[in-house]
């Protein structure tokens, strides 16, 4: 899983972001009611959001170095 991100493309990037915050954020609320069957999922989620948040800032980086 921590290398999957790396093909993606700069849109896709931010949609799995996007969509992997959303999921996040649903996760904490089920933490908080107690409805979570494996509670180290949210430390992977976290960990897969800050690496999709670095492959989009190095495109950022490269892009604004082309220019």
């Amino acid at each position: 899983m921590k290398n999957s991100f790396k093909n993606l493309t700069y849109p896709e990037l931010k949609v799995k972001r996007d969509e992997l915050s959303r999921q996040y954020m649903e996760l904490r609320f089920r933490i908080v009611i107690g409805h979570v069957d494996n509670p180290l999922q949210k430390r992977t989620m976290r960990r897969q959001i800050a690496r999709l948040n670095t492959l989009i800032r190095q495109h950022d980086l490269a892009e604004k170095g082309k220019a």
